[in-house]
C-alpha cells in the first residue's frame, strides 16, 4: 500500500463518517468510515518507515576546490586546476 493509496482511504473514510447521512441496513457506514481513516493512516506511516528505510531520504555533498593562479617562480601548480571531490553521505531521519 502506497502513499497514495492510504490517502486515498483517509478520504472516502472521512467522507463516509462526516458527509454521508444515508442508512443502509445490515451496515453503518460511519463506522465503515472510521475502518478505512484508520487502516489509511497506519498505511500512510507505514509507508513512510520503509521509504525512509529504503533510502528515501539522503543527502550529497560536493565540495569543489578552485587553485588560483601561482606566484612567480612556482612551477608544479597548473593556473586555474580544479579538484573536485564528491563526498556522498546518506542520512537516515
Amino acid at each position: 500500500m502506497g502513499i497514495s493509496f492510504s490517502l486515498l482511504l483517509i478520504a472516502v473514510g472521512a467522507i463516509l463518517r462526516f458527509a454521508v447521512s444515508a442508512d443502509a441496513s445490515g451496515i453503518d457506514l460511519q463506522t465503515v468510515g472510521v475502518i478505512l481513516m484508520i487502516v489509511g493512516a497506519i498505511g500512510a506511516v507505514l509507508s513512510l518507515i520503509f521509504w525512509a528505510s529504503w533510502g528515501g531520504f539522503h543527502r550529497s555533498v560536493v565540495n569543489t576546490t578552485t587553485t588560483a593562479a601561482p606566484a612567480s617562480g612556482y612551477t608544479n601548480v597548473q593556473p586555474g586546476s580544479v579538484t573536485r571531490t564528491v563526498d556522498e553521505t546518506r542520512t537516515q531521519y
